[in-house]
């Protein structure tokens, strides 16, 4: 083999025409590679750095002579072996749960070849106002046996779900860490993350790390995800694919507070480059969010962060009237606990409520949540008023106190007509809540028909049927799997309720209507008093178009989050329109007052927790909102 001087940048092993060109950060002057058979492991050769090569603690040289496609690597610091953290791919990990400890205590990483045919792929970029998002555990979505796929728990088991996800009407699915991670992990119980400290026990316990938010190999995607070997060839497949169907692709990465802010941008550059995938959650420590959405390669990638900084624009360009597309978005809990407390029917909710339902700020998206992977599923948020944890191994210990849900009257499985149908009321309850907010929805995978995860709002460790999606659940929670179809249906045909900035509360059309306005028991009077759980919403179609030549409908989402019924008055419409029941989650009684008999007037009754929706129609042809006479 020949050795040349080669490159300090970029850090690890990168292919180049010649050769391989290595580097490697190590305050140790007896450093190099070592190179290993692939499929043996067998040690071939070891290599040292020379000590001309070098730049402060970055060790680099260049070696022709290697052939990559039948040969591993790793580092070395005297006797010890050491794994590359930049390694694009790596040998074993193919078996989820399968702990390989190899003799010389290194990971050995995989040269990685170019020569993947992506034909002609393009990201589906789509806007936060038509985004409907999907968050995915890629293992749990399809690990159970009644997933009905070939390829369950992996990236290709996830693809084989497209036509399932194009149905449901999402547009973007959000992943949790698919970056490569040890799923077994040791260490002392008050280490658990996402935990409070408890006291810590006499020895280390053994963990499953099922969700993966720890420091790992940033740059591979994760093997044990993969139906067959090559992890990196199936994630590109899988990206593709969900591309070709217009489905979006964001990844969750959780960052250690070791990991420098230059690297963190060189991981999602190289994420962008090499897997084409359209955005990012940001999670961690000392994430640089302020740089991240400054940095031009990034300009046109979603990034989702907690709170951006003032001065983050990423790809937000002016355009005529003032506006350009968004690709930053927050993403917090506040509109989650919010929208749960006025669910269950918390006083002094209005104010948040009637903030949520129109937050969608002009530079910066709005990620909009109820549940999700940290916390109950829709289905336990309406089924327990306690987390039980107990299966974790920590007494219960672990995991939020406080999750602002409500049993609907008895705690955990119940067989009581009168429960269930108060739970299927509260779960359709709250999606209208969620999809007809003015910012981007967001659904954890399995609520949309009822998942149950038996209670367990912190299930990190659980790789078994607390965690995977039960595919029969589609079946019992037909009903609201159906209704989440609907509420994606009426959110794409009417950009009203997806406006793509916020709400202005205002006539600024000079059309007789602001363009959204709030209402109670009469018109244009909402109930602002500390104890009142009802609310009238009416958005005007005339300041958005549905097409070129038509503008949107009106409408006016009336909320009943108290037990007793009550009763609203719709505000008048133009002339030649009239309103008509559109969707709710429960019956709803429509009467005529005789004193407001000649103004049409309508005066709709709503039974406890309810919402429902009207929608504008025209009176001269009779045509209602479903295009039924």
């Amino acid at each position: 083999m020949e050795i040349t001087k080669g490159s300090p940048f970029p850090l690890g092993a990168k292919i180049e025409d010649s050769g391989v060109n290595f580097s490697y950060v190590s305050k140790e002057a007896n450093c190099g590679i070592v190179l290993f058979d692939k499929d043996t492991l067998q040690e071939k050769e070891k290599i040292p750095f020379p000590p001309l090569y070098m730049v402060g603690n970055v060790h680099f040289m260049h070696v022709c002579g290697i052939s990559t496609e039948n040969t591993a690597y790793c580092f070395y610091e005297k006797e010890s072996y050491v794994t590359d953290s930049r390694g694009r791919a790596f040998c074993g990990g193919h078996v989820y749960g399968r702990e390989e400890i190899w003799e010389k205590g290194a990971r050995p990483a995989l040269f990685m070849l170019q020569d993947y045919d992506w034909e002609g792929d393009v990201s589906p970029d789509v806007s936060y106002e038509e985004s409907i998002c999907y968050l995915i555990h890629v293992r749990g979505f399809t690990r159970h046996s009644s997933s009905k796929v070939k390829a369950k728990g992996t990236f290709a088991g996830l693809a084989e779900k497209i036509s399932y996800l194009k149905e449901l009407g999402v547009t973007t699915l959000e992943l949790q860490p698919v970056y490569e991670f040890a799923e077994i992990e040791k260490r002392m119980i008050s280490e658990t993350p996402y935990i409070p400290a408890v006291m810590a026990q006499p020895a280390d316990k053994v963990f499953t790390n099922y969700w993966g938010y720890t420091k790992g190999y940033y740059y591979s995607p994760k093997n044990s995800y993969a139906y067959v070997q090559d992890a990196v060839a199936e994630f590109k497949n899988m990206v593709k694919q969900l591309h070709k169907s217009g489905l979006e692709v964001v990844l969750q990465f959780y960052f250690t507070k070791d990991i420098q802010e230059s690297e963190i941008a060189e991981i999602l550059h190289y994420w962008v480059l090499e897997y084409h995938v359209d955005g990012f959650h940001l999670k961690g420590e000392n994430i640089p969010a302020k740089m991240l959405a400054n940095d031009p390669a990034l300009a046109k990638t979603k990034l989702w962060y907690y709170d951006f900084p003032d001065g983050a624009q990423n790809g937000f360009l002016p355009g005529a009237d003032g506006n350009g597309k968004r690709y930053l978005a927050e993403y917090r809990d506040v509109y989650c606990y919010d929208m749960r407390r006025f669910l269950k029917g918390d006083e002094g909710m209005l104010p948040a409520v009637m903030y949520h339902l129109r937050h969608n700020p002009s530079t910066c998206g709005q990620i909009n949540y109820i549940t999700n992977y940290d916390g109950f599923t829709l289905m336990d948020l309406v089924s327990y008023d306690r987390k039980h944890n107990e299966s974790n191994g920590e007494d219960n210990k672990d995991g939020a106190d406080y999750n602002a849900s409500w049993n609907c009257g008895q705690e955990g499985k119940s067989r009581k007509k009168a429960v269930l149908a108060l739970r299927e009321k509260q779960i359709k309850n709250a999606l209208l809540l969620l999809f007809l907010s003015q910012g981007t929805p967001l659904i954890f995978m399995g609520d949309e028909f009822g998942n149950s995860q038996g209670g367990n709002n912190n299930p990190y460790c659980q790789d078994n049927e607390i965690t995977w999606l039960n595919w029969k659940n589609a079946e019992s929670g037909r009903k609201i799997l159906l209704f989440v179809k609907e509420l994606t249906d009426i959110r794409k045909k009417h950009p009203v309720l997806r406006q793509e900035r916020e709400v202005r509360l205002m006539d600024y059309g000079a059309c007789g209507y602001p363009d959204a306005s709030y209402h109670g028991a009469a018109p244009w009077k909402p109930d602002m008093s500390g104890c009142s759980r009802q609310l009238g919403v009416m958005y005007c179609g005339k300041y958005v178009r549905k097409d070129r030549a038509h503008c949107d409908d009106f409408f006016y989402i009336a909320y009943n989050l108290h037990w007793e019924p009550y009763e609203f008055a719709l505000p008048k419409l133009p002339k030649d329109m009239r309103w008509e029941l559109y969707t709710a989650s429960d019956a709803v009684q429509e009467k005529q007052t005789d004193e407001v008999k000649e103004e049409e007037q309508k005066v709709i009754r709503l039974t406890g927790r309810c919402i429902c929706v009207f929608i504008s129609v025209s009176k001269k042809n009779g045509i209602g909102a479903k295009g039924k006479e």
